[in-house]
């Protein structure tokens, strides 16, 4: 018997609550509770009506937390050993939710299993980065710290089946968070900038094609963008009465409860793709310029975790979460207020959602073990905590 099983269980148990604490990256704790405590308050207001919403939330909520502890405690070779797996079983989902998906509002994006309804797309969001980033850990061990053009290669087509699969939902919104996460796995992993360029002017010259390949309401929808009140009572009645809310909430917005814009039903989807509307009116000006600083400070502490990340899977993989908070939160604010395209993306921690959340949460987690991954004194807490 070794002299760690001899320990008196009282000490095992205050080591291993040391251990979580030494786990958590307080700066990113404290952001991300003021972000989704200032969202629950936010949803309250808007969703007054929708009690249902408001606890649906509070569980919403707690299942991040529960998550985002359970991997910022998880050693990380744990959930490298998940890339693979989890992204096979998001292609099946992804497939199974074409085949026997439930149809809402001319979409087909959530697969109902029985006790809950999931959406698949939500987890290519951190899987197909997880993948990616994997695989290339994995290549340049094998080719000594050097990635050929095919590993590049074999990383796009990683990135595009998932992407495919989504837009056929369709999900334009979550196949640009998709695709936009997993290269940039694929760019802070040394892609040239000749082939970057190189893929832009291809991007370019194909947007007639990708114009052509949309559904009518995602062309309508980008034609409303120029002109909200071309459509005032069909596709732009969304962007406008948005836009409204944020105007008349001025610059110390007219207090919370009392948004007039909100409780009156003018603004769609309130409690989630929208509430940064009910945001703005209530809390002005000056509470979007607080929010903004949040989210600023929210992507450059996960930027900050990726430059001090112990492995090329690390750092790539903070790179992949820090693009999702930078995308999620500017597509969602600049679609509201009518300089982006409604795309169906909700603000991340404060939008009423479940895998959304819970997505979030994981992606939290896994910063903080990386963070802790430099801080965690191996002595004490022994290879447990080892990634």
């Amino acid at each position: 018997m070794n002299a760690h099983t001899r320990e008196p269980f009282h000490i095992r148990i205050l080591k291993g609550l040391l251990g979580i604490i030494w786990s958590i990256d307080w700066p990113l704790m404290v952001i991300v509770l003021i972000l989704s405590a200032w969202g629950f308050v936010a949803l309250y207001s808007a969703g007054y009506s929708f009690p249902w919403r408001i606890d649906g939330q509070i569980r919403n909520l707690a299942a991040a937390g529960a998550a985002m502890m359970l991997f910022a405690t998880m050693p990380l070779k744990w959930t490298r050993n998940l890339a693979v797996p989890a992204y096979i079983v998001g292609l099946v989902l992804l497939v199974a939710t074409l085949l026997f998906g439930v149809n809402t509002k001319g979409a087909t994006r959530w697969l109902d299993i029985g006790v809950i309804r999931i959406q698949p797309s939500e987890i290519m969001k951190l899987a197909t980065p997880l993948l990616i980033a994997w695989y290339f850990q994995i290549r340049l061990t094998a080719q000594e710290g050097v990635l050929k053009w095919w590993d590049y290669l074999v990383a796009f087509v990683m990135l595009a089946l998932p992407v495919a699969l989504i837009l056929k939902q369709p999900d334009l919104g979550t196949s640009i968070l998709v695709l936009a996460s997993g290269f940039a796995v694929i760019f802070f992993a040394g892609l040239s900038w000749k082939f970057l360029l190189l893929l832009i002017s291809g991007v370019l010259v194909a947007l007639p094609i990708v114009w052509n390949s949309l559904y009518d309401y995602q062309r309508q929808r980008v034609l409303t963008l120029l002109d909200p009140s071309s459509d005032p009572l069909g596709a732009g009645f969304h962007t406008l009465q948005a836009i409204i809310a944020i105007g008349s909430g001025g610059m110390t917005g007219k207090g919370w409860m009392n948004g007039t814009q909100a409780h009156l039903d003018f603004i769609p989807e309130r409690t989630s793709d929208f509430l940064f509307a009910v945001f703005s009116e209530e809390f002005g000006f000056f509470g979007d310029i607080c929010l903004l600083g949040l989210y600023t400070l929210l992507i450059m502490r996960a930027l900050y975790i990726a430059s001090v990340a112990n492995t090329v899977f690390e750092r790539l993989l903070a790179c992949a979460i820090a693009t999702i908070f930078l995308i999620y939160s500017f597509v969602n604010m600049g679609m509201v207020s009518g300089i982006l395209p409604v795309v169906g993306v909700p603000l991340p921690f404060m939008s009423y959602g479940g895998t959304a959340l819970l997505i979030l949460g994981i992606c939290c987690g896994l910063l903080m073990k990386i963070s802790a991954q430099r801080r965690i004194k191996v002595s004490l807490y022994g290879d447990d905590y080892r990634s």
